[in-house]
């Protein structure tokens, strides 16, 4: 497989991205991934993670998408791994003791994530039917969630012998429904249908199946519209600020809005509402 780790900055046009193991379409400044493996609920393969994983690192250096939606075909969101592609050859490593190739994938596997949290661009999940394991693990890391009553949400992991730490899971999951419940479902493996996974956090809304592109989507398009720069500067700080403590984190917050008053964005905002007028960012 051929993969983006050595595209310069400006050597990915999305434009003409034409991605082998996913879905892709854009609408203006909004970016659609599909997983589009509909007849398996979309599960992903070695090449499926490692073209993921290029695709958010090339993001980083695309100013012309700033919203990306994340979504699966065919009613579902993600099942997880794929059985063959996947666990089969894992086993296989396992029983040849090769740790060093055991290493290699789960490193792989969260450098999606990693990637996913590094990328600038808003990430929304649009999640349907099954989500489960690696496929939660997606929804997880993204930024915002908008689910359906009927989705199935499972960090399964734990039914197939494993730790339900993976992918940073213990690490993120937490932060979105709490240490306790987090706990939960990474020690259980249980499935949380969609009006639970919205109480307990997990999803920021529901909407029904039918509405669901529709609704993100419009959430996308919306968000696209924004101050893209300090939205990047938001997600940034989100992230970084996990570690920090308090005064460390106002610190840094000072300093990134510091910076977002350097931009002409901070000027457009002011001189609309001079004129009560709705400002158009340009995320510069």
């Amino acid at each position: 497989m051929q993969t983006m780790d050595r595209f310069s900055p400006q050597g990915l046009n999305f434009e003409d991205f034409k991605p082998r193991h996913f879905s892709w379409s854009q609408e203006g400044s909004v970016a659609t991934i599909t997983l589009s493996r509909p007849e398996r609920k979309n599960p992903l393969t070695l090449e499926s993670y490692a073209e993921l994983r290029d695709t958010f690192k090339a993001l980083r250096f695309s100013k012309g998408i700033k919203v990306v939606v994340l979504t699966g075909s065919g009613g579902n969101f993600c099942s997880g791994g794929d059985v063959h592609d996947i666990i089969g050859p894992l086993v296989n490593m396992k029983k040849n003791d090769d740790m060093s190739g055991l290493l290699s994938f789960t490193r792989m596997t969260g450098d999606l994530v990693k990637e996913m949290r590094a990328c600038p661009q808003i990430i929304i999940a649009a999640v349907d039917g099954v989500c489960a394991g690696a496929g939660a693990i997606l929804a997880m890391a993204s930024d915002l969630r908008i689910g359906t009553a009927s989705s199935k949400t499972a960090f399964l992991f734990v039914r197939v012998g494993l730790a339900g730490a993976d992918m940073g899971a213990c690490n993120i999951l937490p932060r979105i429904v709490g240490s306790g419940r987090a706990a939960e479902l990474l020690f259980t493996g249980r499935s949380m249908d969609g009006q639970e996974a919205e109480r307990w956090g997990f999803f920021n809304r529901l909407c029904t199946s039918d509405q669901l592109m529709n609704e993100v989507q419009s959430m996308a398009q919306s968000l696209a519209r924004g101050p893209s720069f300090a939205n990047a500067m938001t997600k940034k700080c989100i992230h970084q600020e996990w570690s920090m403590g308090i005064d460390e984190a106002i610190e840094a917050e000072a300093q990134a809005q510091a910076i977002c008053m350097q931009t002409k964005d901070f000027e457009r905002a002011y001189q609309a509402f001079i004129i009560k007028e709705k400002p158009i960012f340009q995320g510069d």
